[in-house]
């Protein structure tokens, strides 16, 4: 048996010392949050928080970690949905399909905690998750709405072609 400490508690798992922390949180902790995208690092689906910083879990092996280490997913990221990220993200519809939004969060709450007015170059060098639907623009709005750079009603929402 090995212990992490993962959004706040000190949690059991058994793992060969090669099992990424990806599939530990979800198929031995239940924490489906942090989703499988490219299995090499490329994606940020997976990322999550170790010690604060932001960290690809697929190539991460649990038995790197210890239960010293805080490891926060997206679950852990704030109770209710309350972390001024999601609030952004809900307010300005970011996700499409959604499936790299929990990287893409967990992503931004490293950069926002690191530099909380962060400009474009910021958001450009520090969010290096994909997204295939292309939400990048509505990305970068939520991270400055979160930062309360901006008001809501300062961004333009576009939408086929045309502002809304």
């Amino acid at each position: 048996m090995a212990e992490l400490t993962v959004n706040g508690k000190r949690v059991q798992f058994e793992a060969e010392a090669d099992t990424p922390l990806l599939w530990v949180l979800r198929e031995q902790l239940s924490l489906t949050g942090t989703k499988y995208g490219c299995g090499v690092a490329q994606c940020g689906a997976c990322t999550v928080h170790v010690d604060g910083a932001p960290v690809r879990s697929c190539v991460m092996p649990a038995s790197a970690l210890t239960s010293a280490q805080k490891i926060t997913t997206i679950e852990g990221l704030a109770p209710n949905a309350s972390h001024p990220l999601q609030k952004a993200w809900d307010a300005l519809d970011v996700p499409q399909c959604g499936f790299c939004q929990s990287g893409m969060l967990m992503a931004a709450a490293a950069l926002l905690k690191a530099k909380p007015k962060p400009t474009d170059a910021d958001i450009d060098a520090a969010m290096t998750n994909i997204c295939r639907c292309g939400t990048y623009n509505r990305v970068r709005a939520a991270i400055h709405l979160a930062a309360g750079q901006v008001q809501r009603k300062q961004i333009p929402i576009v939408i086929d072609g045309g502002q809304a």
